[in-house]
């Protein structure tokens, strides 16, 4: 349930960040009339998020009846999540610092063009994080048996975001949102780890891919999966008492690079000297 907290608190944080700049700047602009429309999109935004997680469950559950075919969709999502999670957080490591002011430009752009523009905006700026929170919570609680405690954690960590934004916005406080999003980027791609994990084991069992009965290694003995540390690691980060040969080299590949890639110093452009 920590990882789907996560993935809540992150992507809410993110969508609460963009939301908060938005309504800052039209109070600061005396542009008060405008944020109706922002509510408005944001609105739309999550009613799509929400469809849009319902028709991934609906779709497997009742309009997929072959076993292969259920399996092939739930690689097809897990793979299209890691992408989504590897994407958001390596551009949110780039982008975090002049997003601000990014916004701010747009926002002053639809404001020239008009209400629609401010409120298609604000939809924009929310439902990309929402259907990202949607395929990637989808991905992340296949596998698990965790009842309805997933879709709570979930909640419980956009609740959280929110109630961050809020003071950021209402108060003086500051948080450190490089620290922030840098120590959550590598959660999730401990995440993201396990997800394209559990998307290889679906084509295997899909038959897709080889090898499903050759173990990596059999941790049954001390890992039994009717345990709360094992319903915990698997819920976490897809840790599994026997997992494949093939599963495991998926893993190592997707989290070694990522890890090293995200954790390397940015380059800083040197900077540039006029000749004599």
């Amino acid at each position: 349930m920590f990882a789907t907290y996560l993935i809540g608190l992150r992507e809410g944080l993110e969508a609460t960040l963009v939301v908060s700049i938005l309504i800052a700047f039209l109070v600061k602009s005396e542009r008060k009339d405008r944020l109706k429309v922002v509510w408005a999109g944001v609105a739309a935004a999550v009613a799509l998020s929400v469809l849009f997680g319902w028709l991934l469950s609906y779709t497997e559950t009742t309009l997929l009846k072959d076993f292969k075919q259920q399996e092939a969709f739930e690689a097809i999502t897990s793979v299209a999540a890691v992408c989504f999670v590897t994407w958001m957080i390596f551009w949110m490591r780039r982008a975090a610092r002049g997003i601000a002011g990014e916004l701010r430009n747009r926002l002053q752009e639809a404001l020239a063009v008009g209400s629609f523009a401010v409120g298609f905006m604000a939809f924009l700026a929310v439902v990309r994080e929402g259907l990202e929170t949607s395929l990637i919570f989808y991905a992340a609680v296949q596998g698990a048996d965790l009842n309805g405690g997933p879709l709570a954690a979930l909640l419980g960590g956009v609740a959280t975001a929110i109630a961050i934004g809020y003071l950021m916005y209402a108060t003086a406080v500051r948080v450190n949102l490089t620290v922030f999003f840098k120590w959550t980027g590598v959660l999730l791609i401990l995440v993201a780890a396990g997800i394209f994990k559990y998307g290889v084991h679906s084509l295997q069992e899909a038959e897709f891919l080889p090898g499903i009965s050759h173990l990596a290694y059999d941790a049954a003995s001390w890992l039994d999966p009717s345990t709360w540390y094992a319903t915990l690691l698997a819920g976490m980060f897809n840790i599994t008492p026997q997992p494949s040969v093939l599963e495991i080299v998926a893993w190592a590949v997707y989290l070694v690079p990522a890890l090293v890639l995200f954790l390397w110093p940015a380059r800083r452009s040197a900077p540039q000297t006029t000749p004599a």
